[in-house]
Protein backbone atom coordinates (compact mmCIF):
# COMPACT_ATOMS: atom_id res chain seq x y z
CA UNK A 1 0.00 0.00 0.00
CA UNK A 2 1.34 3.61 -1.12
CA UNK A 3 -1.64 5.95 -0.95
CA UNK A 4 -3.25 6.47 2.66
CA UNK A 5 -6.16 9.22 3.99
CA UNK A 6 -6.13 9.34 7.71
CA UNK A 7 -9.63 10.00 9.60
CA UNK A 8 -9.11 11.59 13.47
CA UNK A 9 -11.87 11.45 15.93
CA UNK A 10 -11.43 15.52 17.08
CA UNK A 11 -12.31 14.77 20.55
CA UNK A 12 -9.92 12.06 21.13
CA UNK A 13 -6.94 13.75 19.54
CA UNK A 14 -7.91 17.48 19.66
CA UNK A 15 -4.66 18.87 19.16
CA UNK A 16 -4.07 16.86 16.40
CA UNK A 17 -0.96 15.88 18.04
CA UNK A 18 -0.77 12.40 17.21
CA UNK A 19 -2.29 12.80 13.79
CA UNK A 20 0.77 14.83 13.35
CA UNK A 21 2.74 11.90 14.08
CA UNK A 22 1.39 9.29 12.67
CA UNK A 23 0.87 11.74 9.08
CA UNK A 24 5.17 12.71 9.45
CA UNK A 25 5.72 8.74 10.30
CA UNK A 26 3.49 8.03 6.85
CA UNK A 27 5.55 10.65 4.81
CA UNK A 28 8.96 9.57 6.02
CA UNK A 29 8.63 6.00 5.47
CA UNK A 30 8.09 7.17 1.34
CA UNK A 31 4.63 6.84 1.48
CA UNK A 32 1.79 8.97 0.07
CA UNK A 33 -1.04 11.00 1.70
CA UNK A 34 -4.07 11.75 -0.07
CA UNK A 35 -6.55 14.45 0.70
CA UNK A 36 -9.88 12.71 0.33
CA UNK A 37 -10.82 9.51 0.02
CA UNK A 38 -11.38 8.21 -3.83
CA UNK A 39 -10.24 5.24 -6.34
CA UNK A 40 -6.45 6.03 -5.57
CA UNK A 41 -6.75 5.76 -1.81
CA UNK A 42 -5.28 2.53 -0.98
CA UNK A 43 -6.22 2.34 2.96
CA UNK A 44 -8.12 4.47 5.25
CA UNK A 45 -6.02 4.55 8.78
CA UNK A 46 -9.05 5.72 11.50
CA UNK A 47 -7.56 7.36 15.08
CA UNK A 48 -10.85 7.41 17.34
CA UNK A 49 -13.01 4.61 18.61
CA UNK A 50 -15.37 2.38 16.41
CA UNK A 51 -17.90 5.63 16.32
CA UNK A 52 -15.11 6.86 13.86
CA UNK A 53 -15.00 3.62 11.86
CA UNK A 54 -18.10 3.11 11.49
CA UNK A 55 -18.40 6.98 9.92
CA UNK A 56 -15.13 6.09 8.03
CA UNK A 57 -16.66 2.53 6.88
CA UNK A 58 -20.06 5.33 5.54
CA UNK A 59 -17.82 7.78 3.62
CA UNK A 60 -15.50 4.80 1.99
CA UNK A 61 -18.59 2.98 1.08
CA UNK A 62 -18.73 3.30 -3.02
CA UNK A 63 -14.72 2.65 -2.83
CA UNK A 64 -14.45 -0.77 -0.49
CA UNK A 65 -11.16 1.13 0.56
CA UNK A 66 -9.76 -1.06 3.25
CA UNK A 67 -9.79 0.92 7.08
CA UNK A 68 -7.29 0.01 9.66
CA UNK A 69 -8.41 1.61 13.34
CA UNK A 70 -6.29 2.92 16.03
CA UNK A 71 -8.16 2.43 19.35
CA UNK A 72 -8.18 6.41 21.06
CA UNK A 73 -11.16 5.19 22.89
CA UNK A 74 -12.32 2.95 25.74
CA UNK A 75 -13.87 -0.09 24.31
CA UNK A 76 -13.19 -0.90 20.36
CA UNK A 77 -14.47 -3.79 18.61
CA UNK A 78 -13.66 -2.23 15.26
CA UNK A 79 -10.31 -0.78 15.49
CA UNK A 80 -7.72 -3.19 15.20
CA UNK A 81 -4.39 -1.77 17.14
CA UNK A 82 -4.62 0.30 20.40
CA UNK A 83 -2.63 4.02 20.49
CA UNK A 84 0.67 2.63 21.94
CA UNK A 85 1.12 0.36 19.10
CA UNK A 86 0.41 2.11 16.08
CA UNK A 87 3.88 2.46 14.93
CA UNK A 88 4.09 -1.04 15.06
CA UNK A 89 0.72 -1.64 13.43
CA UNK A 90 1.78 0.68 10.49
CA UNK A 91 5.51 -1.01 10.32
CA UNK A 92 3.49 -4.29 9.31
CA UNK A 93 1.60 -2.43 7.12
CA UNK A 94 3.70 -0.89 5.22
CA UNK A 95 5.73 -4.49 5.03
CA UNK A 96 2.54 -6.11 3.59
CA UNK A 97 2.10 -8.33 6.84
CA UNK A 98 -1.88 -8.15 6.91
CA UNK A 99 -4.88 -9.55 5.91
CA UNK A 100 -8.54 -7.97 4.84
CA UNK A 101 -11.60 -9.41 6.65
CA UNK A 102 -14.73 -8.63 4.66
CA UNK A 103 -17.70 -7.64 6.83
CA UNK A 104 -21.21 -7.79 5.98
CA UNK A 105 -23.50 -5.11 5.94
CA UNK A 106 -27.34 -4.12 5.86
CA UNK A 107 -29.37 -2.49 3.26
CA UNK A 108 -32.34 -0.82 4.37
CA UNK A 109 -35.03 0.37 2.00
CA UNK A 110 -38.89 1.92 2.59
CA UNK A 111 -41.64 0.47 0.72
CA UNK A 112 -42.26 2.77 -1.94
CA UNK A 113 -39.38 5.02 -1.92
CA UNK A 114 -36.49 4.98 -3.97
CA UNK A 115 -33.58 5.79 -1.55
CA UNK A 116 -31.32 2.87 0.08
CA UNK A 117 -29.34 3.24 3.47
CA UNK A 118 -26.66 1.12 4.66
CA UNK A 119 -25.32 -0.07 7.80
CA UNK A 120 -22.31 -2.54 9.48
CA UNK A 121 -23.21 -2.32 12.50
CA UNK A 122 -27.03 -2.46 13.30
CA UNK A 123 -30.61 -0.43 11.91
CA UNK A 124 -32.51 0.56 15.19
CA UNK A 125 -35.84 1.23 15.19
CA UNK A 126 -37.66 4.11 17.76
CA UNK A 127 -40.36 6.47 18.32
CA UNK A 128 -39.73 10.02 17.83
CA UNK A 129 -40.18 12.38 20.74
CA UNK A 130 -41.22 11.19 24.14
CA UNK A 131 -40.10 7.61 25.08
CA UNK A 132 -43.36 5.06 24.84
CA UNK A 133 -43.67 1.51 23.13
CA UNK A 134 -44.24 0.68 20.11
CA UNK A 135 -46.28 -2.24 18.01
CA UNK A 136 -43.25 -3.60 15.18
CA UNK A 137 -44.88 -6.06 12.91
CA UNK A 138 -41.89 -8.30 11.47
CA UNK A 139 -41.96 -10.27 8.40
CA UNK A 140 -39.65 -12.93 6.68
CA UNK A 141 -39.54 -13.61 3.14
CA UNK A 142 -43.03 -12.07 3.15
CA UNK A 143 -44.25 -14.59 5.75
CA UNK A 144 -45.20 -12.87 9.26
CA UNK A 145 -43.22 -13.73 12.34
CA UNK A 146 -43.97 -11.57 15.05
CA UNK A 147 -45.00 -8.35 16.75
CA UNK A 148 -43.07 -6.74 19.63
CA UNK A 149 -44.62 -4.06 21.42
CA UNK A 150 -41.30 -2.52 22.53
CA UNK A 151 -39.40 0.57 22.67
CA UNK A 152 -37.41 0.07 19.84
CA UNK A 153 -36.24 -3.13 17.52
CA UNK A 154 -32.83 -3.64 16.70
CA UNK A 155 -31.29 -5.41 13.51
CA UNK A 156 -28.06 -6.03 13.54
CA UNK A 157 -25.06 -7.60 11.59
CA UNK A 158 -22.79 -9.94 13.48
CA UNK A 159 -20.58 -7.00 13.45
CA UNK A 160 -22.51 -4.88 15.35
CA UNK A 161 -23.69 -8.47 17.89
CA UNK A 162 -21.20 -6.40 20.09
CA UNK A 163 -22.48 -2.82 19.95
CA UNK A 164 -26.41 -1.81 21.00
CA UNK A 165 -27.42 -5.61 20.22
CA UNK A 166 -25.25 -6.58 23.58
CA UNK A 167 -26.74 -3.65 25.54
CA UNK A 168 -30.25 -4.87 24.70
CA UNK A 169 -29.64 -8.51 26.16
CA UNK A 170 -29.12 -10.04 22.56
CA UNK A 171 -26.53 -12.33 21.64
CA UNK A 172 -22.69 -11.78 20.95
CA UNK A 173 -21.46 -13.41 17.57
CA UNK A 174 -18.31 -14.06 15.28
CA UNK A 175 -18.19 -10.93 13.66
CA UNK A 176 -16.79 -12.70 10.04
CA UNK A 177 -20.78 -14.72 9.88
CA UNK A 178 -23.13 -14.14 7.90
CA UNK A 179 -26.15 -13.76 9.45
CA UNK A 180 -29.04 -11.03 10.73
CA UNK A 181 -29.85 -10.55 14.47
CA UNK A 182 -33.52 -8.97 15.64
CA UNK A 183 -33.30 -7.86 19.41
CA UNK A 184 -36.08 -5.95 21.03
CA UNK A 185 -35.34 -3.10 23.26
CA UNK A 186 -37.65 -3.01 26.31
CA UNK A 187 -39.72 -5.41 25.26
CA UNK A 188 -43.33 -4.89 27.47
CA UNK A 189 -43.28 -9.02 27.17
CA UNK A 190 -41.75 -11.58 29.92
CA UNK A 191 -41.32 -13.81 26.65
CA UNK A 192 -39.34 -11.83 23.77
CA UNK A 193 -36.14 -12.98 22.63
CA UNK A 194 -33.88 -12.30 20.24
CA UNK A 195 -34.04 -14.01 16.81
CA UNK A 196 -31.10 -14.92 14.28
CA UNK A 197 -32.02 -15.16 10.63
CA UNK A 198 -29.70 -16.20 7.84
CA UNK A 199 -28.20 -13.40 5.70
CA UNK A 200 -30.28 -14.54 2.62
CA UNK A 201 -33.24 -13.64 4.39
CA UNK A 202 -35.24 -10.83 3.83
CA UNK A 203 -36.81 -8.80 7.04
CA UNK A 204 -39.82 -6.57 6.98
CA UNK A 205 -40.72 -4.50 9.62
CA UNK A 206 -43.78 -2.72 9.95
CA UNK A 207 -44.81 0.23 12.09
CA UNK A 208 -47.82 -1.11 13.49
CA UNK A 209 -51.07 0.81 15.18
CA UNK A 210 -51.39 1.01 18.82
CA UNK A 211 -54.64 1.85 20.71
CA UNK A 212 -54.56 4.93 21.68
CA UNK A 213 -52.61 6.94 18.82
CA UNK A 214 -53.09 5.76 15.44
CA UNK A 215 -50.60 7.64 13.85
CA UNK A 216 -47.08 7.58 15.16
CA UNK A 217 -43.88 8.53 14.07
CA UNK A 218 -40.70 6.75 14.09
CA UNK A 219 -37.08 6.71 13.51
CA UNK A 220 -35.22 4.26 11.64
CA UNK A 221 -31.07 4.87 12.54
CA UNK A 222 -28.11 3.25 10.34
CA UNK A 223 -25.12 3.40 12.25
CA UNK A 224 -26.19 6.17 15.11
CA UNK A 225 -26.29 8.49 12.30
CA UNK A 226 -28.06 8.06 8.79
CA UNK A 227 -31.59 8.36 9.93
CA UNK A 228 -34.93 8.29 7.78
CA UNK A 229 -39.03 8.90 8.99
CA UNK A 230 -41.76 6.29 9.47
CA UNK A 231 -44.98 6.66 10.42
CA UNK A 232 -47.79 4.00 11.27
CA UNK A 233 -48.11 1.59 8.59
CA UNK A 234 -45.10 2.31 6.90
CA UNK A 235 -42.46 -0.57 5.84
CA UNK A 236 -38.70 -1.26 6.39
CA UNK A 237 -37.02 -3.86 4.38
CA UNK A 238 -33.95 -4.96 5.40
CA UNK A 239 -31.34 -7.61 4.00
CA UNK A 240 -27.71 -8.33 3.50
CA UNK A 241 -26.13 -5.59 1.19
CA UNK A 242 -24.21 -6.68 -1.71
CA UNK A 243 -21.19 -4.73 -0.32
CA UNK A 244 -19.05 -5.10 2.33
CA UNK A 245 -16.63 -2.90 4.54
CA UNK A 246 -13.23 -4.14 4.45
CA UNK A 247 -11.24 -3.87 7.30
CA UNK A 248 -7.40 -4.60 7.90
CA UNK A 249 -6.17 -7.64 10.71
CA UNK A 250 -3.04 -7.50 11.60
CA UNK A 251 -3.27 -9.65 14.75
CA UNK A 252 -3.53 -13.37 14.28
CA UNK A 253 -5.61 -13.69 17.95
CA UNK A 254 -9.05 -14.97 17.73
CA UNK A 255 -12.26 -13.36 17.96
CA UNK A 256 -12.46 -14.64 21.43
CA UNK A 257 -9.22 -14.35 22.35
CA UNK A 258 -10.15 -10.45 22.02
CA UNK A 259 -13.59 -10.83 23.58
CA UNK A 260 -12.11 -11.83 26.48
CA UNK A 261 -9.99 -9.11 26.56
CA UNK A 262 -12.47 -6.29 25.56
CA UNK A 263 -14.55 -8.25 28.49
CA UNK A 264 -12.53 -8.57 31.35
CA UNK A 265 -11.66 -4.31 30.99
Amino acid sequence: MERFFIVTNRSKDPDFSLTKEVRAYIEENGKILTDRIGEDTECIIVLGGDGTVLQAAADSREYGTPILGINLGTLGYLAETERKDWKKALDRLFSGEYEIEDRMMLEGQVRGRKEKRYALNDVVLARTGSPRILNYDIYVNGMYLNSFNADGIILATPTGSTAYNLSAGGPIVEPSARMILITPICPFTLTSRSVILSASDEICVRIGKTSSEPMLEAEADFDGSDDVILHTGDELAIRQADIVTRLIKLNKRSFLELLHVKMQG
